[in-house]
């Protein structure tokens, strides 16, 4: 497993569907992560620290899992099929650990809630080599990167590496409200 932050969000420049770029502690990887618009927003608003006058969605969760005493250790981008990222929400609560299934950008908004460190795969990084891209939508709710077109991003990852740390804090946080 790979310890990975928060790099920021931002659109992906053929679809503008919203992506969220994680990056290793301790290294120079990055993993792009395409999300749904609202879960960009879950995220973007606390990356921001914006307060909401009642709870959204990943603000309950947090409040349920404090509520009970419980606490989230980690989150875990643990698999990457058919283009489609999984991840995995660890909660400690009674003195045990329990997994529950989650999609990455959900995950990632809660770890940012509760200060918890987030992980990926170390196959995950390099099964998302071979994402492929296209510029068709990504479907709804989902964390599905583009899908096939004619030539995977193995054979784009110069220009994709460049565009990625090209990425400068104005091009971050650019959705509409």
């Amino acid at each position: 497993m790979i310890e990975m932050k928060v790099k920021g969000l931002t659109l992906d420049p053929l679809t503008n569907v919203p992506i969220v770029i994680l990056r290793e502690t301790e290294g120079e990887r990055s993993l792009p992560i395409w999300v749904g618009i609202f879960e960009a927003h879950a995220i973007a608003r606390e990356i921001e620290e914006f307060e909401t006058p009642r709870p959204m969605t990943h603000d309950l969760i947090k409040n349920i899992i404090n509520g009970v005493e419980g606490k989230v250790t980690r989150i875990l981008v643990s698999d990457l099929r058919d283009n489609t990222f999984f991840a995995e929400i660890y909660l400690a609560m009674n003195g045990s650990e329990i997994s529950i299934d989650s999609r990455p950008s959900d995950a990632i908004a809660l770890a940012l809630r509760m200060s918890a460190p987030i992980f990926v795969e170390e196959k995950v990084l390099e099964e998302a080599k071979s994402i492929e891209f296209t510029e068709s939508e990504e479907e709804e709710g989902g964390d599905k990167g583009p899908e096939s077109r004619e030539e995977p991003l193995e054979d784009d990852t110069e220009e994709v590496k460049k565009w990625l740390e090209d990425l400068k804090p104005d091009d971050f946080l650019k959705f509409e409200n």
